[in-house]
């Protein structure tokens, strides 16, 4: 059975938040809330959790895994980021939105498209998100909290919280509760491996991006 903390939603507890963050870095999988979904997630360096997360959701390797930052200059740490992708990642960040980048050396193979040598990156809106990754000291990974059919057939939309948790209670280590509803819309991802971005999905955030790309 998971581990399930109870955290304030704008102020996480700090102890709380070390507990969580040295779990993390020993290999655990967690369930957490994020400014979209909740997500599935470990440590972006823990290589047997990252493999765990993968078995979990039954995604081949030549999925990329999405995974938080703390910031746009984080971010770059772990992507390239051309001149015009800056422009407009530092208008949106941090918000809803997951971008597709070219990938540094200090993405783990096991995380990016082995073929295209891509990546997807996030910097939520959202202060729990942001204390595990300040209290961690690297990212964490973050896939929508949903299994195939044949485990269940869970996905975000349309369940509620205590069904969501008690579904993942026996697949995960952790399990933050921030008291807050379930979400139920997605990110918006952009392409952004190119000069021109491309809208790869539609979610949380288009009237924002609308507004300032018009």
């Amino acid at each position: 059975m998971a581990t399930v903390y109870s955290i304030h939603p704008e102020t996480p507890q700090v102890r709380v938040l070390e507990t969580v963050s040295q779990a993390l870095k020993d290999g655990a999988i967690m369930l957490y809330p994020t400014d979209t979904v909740y997500a599935i997630g470990c440590d972006l360096n823990a290589k047997s959790a990252v493999e765990k997360v993968r078995s979990l959701k039954r995604m081949s390797n030549e999925k990329p895994l999405t995974f938080l930052c703390s910031s746009l200059s984080n971010i770059a740490d772990y992507a390239r980021v051309s001149d015009p992708a800056y422009r407009l990642m530092k208008r949106l960040i941090p918000g809803p939105y997951t971008f597709l980048l070219p990938a540094t050396k200090s993405v783990p193979r096991l995380v990016m498209n082995p073929k295209r040598k891509t990546t997807g990156i996030r910097v939520p809106h959202h202060n729990l998100c942001q204390g595990i990754l300040e209290s961690l000291g690297n990212p964490i990974i973050s896939t929508s909290a949903y299994l195939p059919d044949d485990m269940g057939d869970l996905p975000t939309l349309g369940y509620e919280k205590a069904r969501l948790f008690d579904v993942l209670d026996k697949l995960v280590d952790i399990i933050l509760d921030d008291g807050s509803e379930l979400q139920t819309e997605v990110s918006t991802i952009l392409d952004l491996t190119e000069d021109e971005p491309q809208i790869i999905r539609e979610g949380l955030g288009m009237e924002n991006l609308i507004a300032i790309t018009d």
